[in-house]
């Protein structure tokens, strides 16, 4: 059995740490120079504000929008604003502060868990490239902010490893907090059924396996039925306080009309790079079927790909719902592995200086919705 100790996990660790404090370094750079508070868009803009109400009030704020719609907090899983909220009382931070000091330790959680699954698959070296990879995606910058994607993806990636190490119990109690933390939730529960399932083939019976199982579908379950209840419209409740949002799942077909339209407009290059980025996408998804990564990890990636994909709503958003999908990591970082270490840091530190300004351009302009 592998050590999973700090000794050996600390270079994936310490390549984290440094890309995102290159990233962090540029966005108050670019602040100073800008005049904004690296600290407000990190922690006091779209949803870090959603999260921080609920820490501070809990649920029932909604906003009603002139056309009709209605923005409920509703749809903001809770789990986040608990950490927010525990944090706060240990350390009289504000909310939002006290969510960069969630996302801050659960972004070390994810990488070091990132590491645990591609060293158990591919080894130490291809390990510390997948965290390095994860961490200079375009869009990392989300990883320091008050969001819920650091949380979910250090909670998805343990879980998952979990699975694939046979520990039932760590597994499902993890996929049932994923299953608190974002709608996404669903994708971890149905990677744990997956290697529950090619287990039990193999012969496995056990309790643990069994209570693993049953396990990793209660946190989601019970925030949808609790939301069901408070709105009164039952096991619907939750896709109706979505649907106020603008959000659904429609097979892609809104996100092709959107990419269309750019496609029509003066921003046709945007539309290329859109499709460009897709493509992308789908390619790495398949370069994960041919490597033959474990069931269970194409099933979460897969279903995380497809609901950032299909989702109806929210067109912005969808980088930023892709970063969960860290098996899409394993390609690119099985090739770095294989080249000589001074080749691969230097495109590895190409691409975090090109994440860190992409990220600081963006948290200046549009931002992650």
């Amino acid at each position: 059995m592998k050590d999973l100790g700090f000794r050996r996990a600390a270079p994936a660790l310490a390549v984290f740490a440094a890309v995102r404090l290159l990233g962090l370094t540029v966005l108050a750079a670019w602040g100073a120079v800008a005049g904004s508070s690296p600290h407000t868009l990190l922690s006091a803009r779209w949803d870090s504000l959603w999260y921080a109400r609920i820490a501070a009030e809990g649920y029932g704020y909604a906003v009603v929008l002139p056309n009709g719609d209605v923005h409920s907090n509703l749809a903001f899983f809770p789990l986040l604003p608990w950490l927010e909220r525990l944090v706060s009382a240990a350390t009289g931070l504000s909310y939002g502060s006290a969510g960069l000091v969630v996302s801050a330790v659960a972004g070390l959680a994810a990488a070091w868990g990132i590491f645990a699954v591609a060293d158990l698959l591919h080894g130490r070296r291809a390990g510390v490239f997948a965290v390095g990879v994860w961490a200079a995606l375009p869009v990392g910058i989300v990883q320091s902010m008050a969001y819920s994607e650091s949380l979910f993806t250090a909670l998805a990636a343990w879980a998952l490893y979990g699975a694939l190490r046979g520990r039932w119990l760590t597994a499902g109690l993890l996929a049932a907090g994923a299953g608190l933390t974002r709608p996404v939730g669903a994708a971890v529960v149905a990677a744990v059924w997956v290697a529950a399932v090619l287990a039990w083939r193999r012969g496995e019976r056990s309790w643990r396996m069994a209570a693993g199982a049953l396990l990793a579908p209660l946190g989601a379950a019970a925030y949808v039925l609790w939301v069901g209840a408070r709105t009164g419209n039952g096991l619907l409740g939750y896709l109706d306080v979505q649907g106020g949002w603008g959000n659904g799942f429609d097979g892609g077909w809104a996100f092709a009309r959107f990419v269309g339209a750019k496609l029509a407009s003066s921003a046709f290059p945007a539309g290329v790079g859109l499709i460009a980025g897709v493509v992308l996408v789908l390619w790495l998804y398949a370069t994960c079927v041919r490597q033959r990564q474990p069931a269970p990890l194409l099933v979460y990636c897969g279903i995380v790909v497809a609901l950032a994909l299909c989702a109806s709503g929210y067109f912005g958003s969808k980088p930023r719902l892709l970063l969960p999908a860290f098996p899409l990591m394993l390609p690119p970082a099985l090739a770095l592995a294989g080249w000589r270490t001074r080749r691969a840091a230097l495109v590895l530190g190409a691409a975090a200086l090109v994440s860190a300004l992409y990220g600081a351009f963006w948290l200046n302009g549009s931002g992650p919705p």
